[in-house]
């Protein structure tokens, strides 16, 4: 049986209303997941388990009592505790927390920071500053879009890019737009709409919807793109995976001069025809060895929203390992066969 250990810490009232949560939901959470007691003693937190989990738990703690957020989500706990599940011997929950937070890339129009809040989204975040065209490739809550349309704004506010163009394939689940009632604008506004939600929140309606009227952002069906050579933008192209080959080697060689572009995608949420190949897939393959191009994994650890959809990307992957566990290769196959025509 292992000897019980004892580890203390010292915390201010407000750094103890930080790390306690609303009704002590954060310090119960550490105490079931990290399997440890603790007690607080007028500040004095007195941490009790066996083996390491005394100092894995007092890391976590000391690393939330540190954060610069006024207020901190459930999910920073719920990483830090992924953390130090997973053992990080390298590095602390506290210096990882500080490599993240202080990576701000820039304030909603509320004053909230906009930076990565996972180690991954960090890598993807540092990929797009390092590199001309990224891919972001993840599960849904992973801000592939969001931080992308982030650093987008930030280049744009910064002078770096004359403009920002905005794009995803506008057929989705077999739906073709002309079914759909109104008239174009209303047609693509729906499939477009998350653009526009990001776009409002760290730029503000107003600011955006100037900028929109000068021609310097534009939001707009992936369709519009053909013909076109885009210089000095910013181009983000969302919901990847629905594009076919055709559309991303299209898309792609738009590219003009000054010009750096984020594709983001969730190889597990095609809406394309069963026997139609996706052009992220394609593309993966065949642009993996081309220098300044980057390809950046986002799994479900790096989801942000709430933790049951964490939970809900973690099942379903468990799901489709067990169901389909040869899918993936196969569709590298079929992939690198296309690659090489």
């Amino acid at each position: 049986m292992k000897k019980e250990k004892e580890k203390r810490l010292s915390l201010t009232a407000e750094e103890l209303k930080r790390v306690f949560g609303g009704g002590d939901l954060y310090i119960k959470k550490i105490e079931r997941e990290l399997h440890v007691d603790i007690v607080d003693r007028n500040g004095e937190l007195k941490i009790t388990g066996t083996g390491s989990a005394p100092d894995r738990a007092a890391d976590l703690i000391l690393s939330l009592a540190g954060s610069r957020d006024e207020d901190i989500e459930e999910q920073r706990v719920d990483y830090g505790i992924s953390l130090q599940s997973e053992g990080q011997a390298d590095r602390s929950a506290q210096s990882v927390m500080e490599t993240i937070d202080s990576d701000v890339i820039c304030h909603t129009v509320a004053g909230k920071p906009v930076r990565p809040k996972t180690l991954g989204q960090k890598a993807y975040v540092d990929a797009i500053r390092d590199h001309l065209i990224v891919f972001g490739i993840g599960p849904a809550g992973t801000g592939k879009t969001y931080l992308a349309m982030a650093m987008a704004i930030t280049a744009f506010l910064r002078g770096e890019v004359n403009r920002i163009i905005l794009t995803r394939p506008a057929i989705e689940a077999g739906e073709k737009l002309g079914f759909l009632p109104g008239d174009l604008q209303s047609k693509v506004d729906p499939y477009l709409r998350p653009l526009y939600d990001a776009l409002h929140q760290i730029m503000g309606a107003d600011n955006f919807l100037k900028n929109m009227e000068r021609g310097l952002i534009e939001v707009a069906p992936l369709a519009y793109m053909r013909g076109r050579t885009l210089d000095n933008a910013y181009i983000i192209l969302d919901e990847a995976q629905n594009t076919t080959p055709e559309q991303m080697k299209m898309f792609l060689t738009r590219i003009g001069f000054g010009s750096k572009v984020v594709i983001t995608g969730d190889a597990t949420q095609k809406d394309l025809m069963p026997q139609v190949r996706s052009g992220l897939d394609v593309a993966r393959v065949i642009l993996k060895d081309i220098g300044d191009i980057a390809f950046c994994e986002l799994t479900g650890k790096d989801v942000v929203r709430h933790p049951l959809v964490q939970k809900i990307v973690q099942a379903y992957e468990d799901y489709e390992k067990k169901q389909f566990p040869s899918r993936r290769k196969s569709g590298e196959r079929s992939s690198s066969k296309h690659g090489k025509q």
